[in-house]
């Protein structure tokens, strides 16, 4: 009610509120630097999906030379950074949308195999990337399912070991 004074539980600090005509009034950010202090930028969520980027585009740089099969035909430095970070932003998009449906649907293949059908869904997932790539006029192809079983492996090895030197500010459980 208006002209009420809060509980005492309820008041942070001189300056965390306000008297107005329609009641008490108290100030989200006043409450929040008193009780956690500044709160972190959202910044931090685009590094780290930008990290998770460059770290999936490294990964499929490593898989063109590594994997015959996979090929970056263009002739420019500029073009296959661009190329490589397109593939890679798209092969995420493609591992968050479908690979929960696919495991979800699969889970039986998932226990009789004991998780090895996992390389075969991401090889899949891999191969779709390079068709989706290919109807975006980029110059990256995977050209078969073998080429792309074997580069979802060396995607995942790779992206594996560059996340190792990437820190993770998660708390520890």
């Amino acid at each position: 009610m208006p002209g009420e004074h809060p509980q005492p539980d309820r008041v942070i600090g001189e300056g965390a509120a306000e008297y107005r005509r329609e009641g008490f009034c108290v100030w989200s950010r006043d409450i929040t630097d008193r009780i956690h202090g500044p709160s972190v930028s959202c910044n931090d969520r685009y590094v780290k999906i930008l990290i998770r980027v460059v770290t999936t585009a490294i990964a499929l740089w490593v898989a063109t030379l590594i994997v015959s099969g996979i090929d970056l035909t263009t002739a420019s430095t500029p073009r296959k950074v661009g190329t490589l970070v397109v593939v890679a932003v798209v092969f995420g998009l493609i591992n968050a949308f479908l690979k929960p449906i696919v495991k979800t649907l699969g889970c039986v293949f998932y226990i009789l195999t004991l998780g090895l059908f996992a390389l075969v869904v991401n090889g899949l997932l891999l191969w779709l990337a390079s068709w989706a790539a290919d109807k975006m006029n980029l110059p990256f192809h995977v050209s078969g399912f073998w080429a792309a079983f074997w580069g979802a492996i060396v995607v995942g090895l790779v992206s594996w070991l560059l996340n190792l030197f990437v820190h993770d500010d998660k708390p520890a459980t």
